[in-house]
């Protein structure tokens, strides 16, 4: 409800009402409260109100995200490199009151120039950002702005398996980092993401498995070792000293001795998926092992190889 004061001579409208608090002094008591009236129908019948601070930028409220919801999430840290870089982006500058959806859907045909995922990962952030600004943040901001820009098609998935010959090289690289050997076999034989083994620690382990309290879709998970990742794990001195940019370079130099195109290190988790597959494991049994929730994810990180089908198929 608005209230009206007298205060030496004029008077005092506030309005507290739905999340928006605003004021305004006038002369007389018939501006004020026709004032305070047709600012409390706005509300009501959810209009949109010009009440965003001119001055604020996208740029402001990207950093308002970044310092407080960011931190929040498991991949807080890709997701501070990703607002950094968008934060460069020219749309940035622009004040939030002037942003349309042919803003962001400009930017989109921009952004799409650097590859689907990239642009997907950035309007999925400014999405979710504007509504965190609306729900949570109060903003009198009517609408999402980049609800209706479409987003572009998801990349196929990634049917990147390992040849016999690059794995024998792989394995017998002489790596300076002397971490790097040892925790690609682990990818290999037990299908976990990099930072789950870079986070590993000596209270992970079991006598026969490995134990995940903190995955990336929040569940516990119980990992079964084969005996060539026991073998590997009790080698170890954990945790791994290897960071994960550390990691990666180390990766990449290693690609490019070796004349290997196209092969992430996340791809050891496709491989390692698909060899349980083709060793007879079920789907429910790989599942387990591999934290999938949903069998399409799932089916998206298998990709069989015919020739290791034939010894089954020709045994009929």
């Amino acid at each position: 409800m608005a209230c009206i004061r007298k205060r030496q001579g004029k008077y005092q409208v506030q309005i507290r009402k739905q999340g928006y608090f605003f004021s305004k002094t006038f002369l007389n008591y018939k501006d004020a409260l026709k004032w305070s009236s047709y600012h409390e129908n706005k509300i009501n019948l959810g209009f949109e109100l010009e009440l965003v601070d001119k001055k604020i930028s996208l740029s402001d409220l990207l950093f308002r995200y970044l310092n407080e919801i960011t931190p929040t999430k498991k991949g807080r840290l890709q997701e501070t490199v990703r607002i950094k870089r968008l934060l460069r982006e020219p749309i940035c500058q622009k004040k939030i009151y002037m942003l349309r959806t042919r803003d962001f859907v400009e930017f989109k045909n921009k952004r799409i120039l650097d590859g689907n995922r990239a642009c997907r990962y950035d309007l999925t952030l400014l999405h979710h950002m504007y509504n965190v600004a609306i729900k949570q943040w109060n903003y009198p901001i009517n609408s999402n702005p980049v609800s209706n820009v479409p987003k572009p098609k998801e990349n196929p998935p990634r049917n990147r398996r390992l040849s016999d010959n690059e794995l024998k090289y792989i394995l017998n690289e002489n790596f300076k980092n002397l971490e790097m050997k040892k925790i690609i076999l682990i990818a290999i034989e037990t299908g976990m993401r990099r930072g789950e083994i870079l986070g590993l620690k000596p209270e992970n382990l079991r006598e026969n498995f490995v134990y995940l309290h903190d995955t990336k879709n929040g569940s516990p998970r119980m990992i079964p070792l084969t005996l060539k990742a026991k073998e590997v794990l009790k080698s170890c001195n954990l945790p791994f000293k290897t960071s994960c940019n550390a990691l990666r370079k180390s990766w990449n130099r290693m690609l490019k001795r070796a004349g290997i195109d196209d092969l992430h290190f996340h791809d050891l988790r496709h491989e390692a998926i698909s060899k349980f597959f083709e060793r007879g494991l079920t789907i429910p049994e790989v599942s387990l092992i591999s934290g999938h929730k949903d069998v399409k994810q799932l089916m998206r990180y298998t990709h069989l190889k015919p020739e290791n089908l034939l010894p089954k198929i020709q045994s009929f």
